[in-house]
């Protein structure tokens, strides 16, 4: 073990298994999303906690509807919270199995990939401009290489 494995010591994950079918998908889920969140956050100097909800399809299609005014499900939300809480990241077990599939992916690598996404929103990444896209590409990048998966960009076409 080397410091990547050991949790990020500013940023407590809390992870809520609202569909233990997660289990089967991707083994040591609630591990792997503490993991991911940490290698996202490492050098951002975000200090606080993040709850990860592991849901399913119907549970994100109601939150997506409810916060995005989109009634369809989603792969992973973020919710930013507040002082010590940086916030929520919810994701549907049906939507990443899908794409893990559909890309020809492992879930796990997929799921890892989709929390280090949902965390970096937490502390304000986003992609609306090609140029904040890229840098969100790339710190997703680092947090992959940290957890020792695969770069989810590499031979994706720019």
């Amino acid at each position: 073990m080397d410091e990547d494995d050991h949790p990020h010591p500013a940023v407590e994950v809390e992870v809520i298994l609202a569909d233990p079918a997660w289990r089967r998908l991707v083994p040591r889920a609630e591990a792997l999303a503490r993991r991911a969140v940490a290698a996202a956050l490492r050098d951002t100097g975000a200090e606080g906690w993040v709850s990860v909800l592991l849901a399913d399809d119907r549970e994100l299609k109601r939150l997506n509807g409810e916060h995005r005014g989109k009634e369809k499900p989603t792969n992973v939300l973020s919710f930013p919270g507040m002082g010590g809480h940086l916030g929520d990241i919810a994701l549907a077990l049906g939507v990443v199995r899908r794409e893990a599939r559909a890309a020809g992916k492992r879930p796990a690598a997929h799921f890892a990939h989709l929390v280090a996404h949902g965390a970096l929103h937490l502390v304000g990444h986003d992609h609306l401009n090609a140029g904040e896209a890229r840098r969100m590409e790339r710190a997703e990048a680092r947090a992959m290489h940290r957890l020792r998966l695969p770069n989810p960009w590499r031979g994706v076409p720019a």
